[in-house]
């Protein structure tokens, strides 16, 4: 055997067909899952396909999850990979700053999240909730997904921005952040910056979006008022080097933890609720919990919250079965290894919570709806901690999830406990032409009220 046949080293198989250039594009566009679901059942955890001139790498399952989430960040990199963020966040933010700057930038964002906000968001959280339901009628039909879209909008602004924000700039903060929203998509994660018009209006969105948080910030300063929320942290916070936020830095802060916290918790909620009344069976158990821990009036508190494990499994099998982030991406910046097979720098690797989660060697019948499968008995997301990744997994995993999880365990509480619900269709399938995937519109429910609000 020659030296040369010798080191040449083995490449994942190749998915090939498909367009010049474009590869599998429009049909990742189509239908992301069955495309890929289709290429894990042909060649297993590992395999390759062209995507907008970019070679892919995809891993699944949990193994392959836990290669993707430990690799090194100058081996896989956010940074590169996600780079369509840097129009909505802004310049020097995130995934366009050096990783020390990164990491001081998480170290503000970090406080907004600890235990001690998040007991006082679960007051919040609740009055946006009742607030918001009290407008429902008696009866009637709503869009499931558009009425959590604007739920959490409000909730994340009266959380993290604050209450004058929430009192006087909801109804245009709700408009601009749709418009923020459009701009991410498929064609995002290659070019960010091509003259499309919903580019363009996320761009003016970003720029009104800086003017109304300034607004904000010269009222607090020339009154001399300091608010209790994360915007007010923001403005007191510096850098190692003594500098201070700039207008621009703090509207890239928050709208890094908006979208942390309200698109995915949106779509989570909605999931979360549809899969409930598709499975009705499910709903006496937690209904029962509901009166244990709010019965005789009992109001919402952090503690309340986190004794809704029933719901909670119903949330986490919505993750596993309908993950709104089905795709997450790295750019592959040095040579990598994995089961015998050696992946060229240069690519992109890839990981789908969406097909993962549907794997039977981590979850029995995983096409079953079954949120029984996560109590403490069984625990099937305990058979690998990169078994269920709908947030992410490792140290990048998403710091919104428990803000998530406990407005969505907010929402429906107060849904469940007022109204009677029921689905105006039974199928509702996923619209893959968002970046976070919710239920294609209109996604229909009907409600009748069990008793009139105080």
């Amino acid at each position: 055997m020659t030296t040369s046949a010798i080191n040449i080293k083995k490449t994942p198989p190749v998915l090939r067909g498909r367009f010049p250039y474009l590869g599998y594009a429009l049909e990742l566009q189509r239908n992301p899952i069955d495309f890929l679901q289709r290429g894990q059942e042909q060649f297993g955890e590992i395999f390759s396909f062209l995507l907008a001139g970019s070679n892919v790498t995809f891993l699944t399952g949990y193994k392959a999850n836990e290669a993707f989430f430990r690799a090194a960040d100058d081996q896989f990199s956010q940074k590169e990979a996600y780079q369509f963020t840097v129009p909505i966040f802004g310049k020097g933010i995130a995934y366009d700053t050096t990783p020390d700057r990164m990491s001081e930038q998480l170290g503000f964002i970090f406080p907004a999240l600890r235990e001690e906000r998040m007991q006082a968001y679960a007051g919040f959280m609740a009055t946006e909730a009742q607030a918001y339901f009290d407008t429902w009628g008696e009866s009637g039909e709503v869009d499931l997904l558009a009425a959590m879209n604007e739920l959490t909008v409000f909730i994340a602004s009266r959380c993290l921005i604050g209450h004058e924000f929430r009192q006087h700039l909801s109804t245009e903060f709700a408009s601009l952040y749709h418009d923020l929203e459009g701009g991410i998509n498929l064609l995002a994660f290659f070019q960010p910056y091509l003259p499309l018009p919903s580019f363009r209006r996320r761009d003016k969105a970003r720029t009104r979006m800086v003017e109304l948080i300034s607004q904000i910030i010269a009222n607090r300063r020339a009154k001399g008022n300091e608010g209790e929320d994360f915007l007010q942290a923001l403005m007191n916070a510096r850098y190692a080097d003594g500098t201070t936020l700039s207008e621009d830095n703090i509207t890239g802060l928050l709208l890094t933890l908006l979208f942390a916290g309200q698109h995915t918790s949106a779509v989570l909620a909605a999931w979360t609720g549809i899969l409930l009344l598709q499975h009705p069976q499910y709903l006496p158990a937690i209904m029962a919990e509901q009166q244990a821990v709010f019965g005789n009036g009992k109001t919402f508190s952090l503690e309340r919250l986190r004794q809704l494990v029933i719901l909670e499994r119903s949330i986490k099998e919505a993750e596993r079965l309908r993950p709104p982030l089905i795709m997450l991406m790295r750019k592959i910046l040095r040579d990598f290894e994995y089961n015998g097979y050696h992946v060229k720098a240069g690519g992109l690797a890839m990981v789908s919570p969406a097909v993962s989660h549907r794997l039977p060697e981590c979850f029995r019948f995983p096409n079953s709806y079954d949120p029984d499968r996560f109590n403490p008995e069984r625990a099937e997301d305990r058979k690998s901690t990169y078994a269920l990744i709908g947030f992410g997994g490792g140290r990048h995993r998403c710091i919104g999830q428990a803000f998530a999880y406990q407005q969505i365990k907010v929402i429906w509480s107060v849904l469940l406990g007022r109204f009677d619900l029921e689905l105006v269709h039974q199928n509702y399938e996923p619209d893959y032409t968002t970046f976070v995937v919710g239920p294609r519109q209109p996604c229909l429910i009907r409600y009748k009220r069990k008793y009139k609000s105080d």
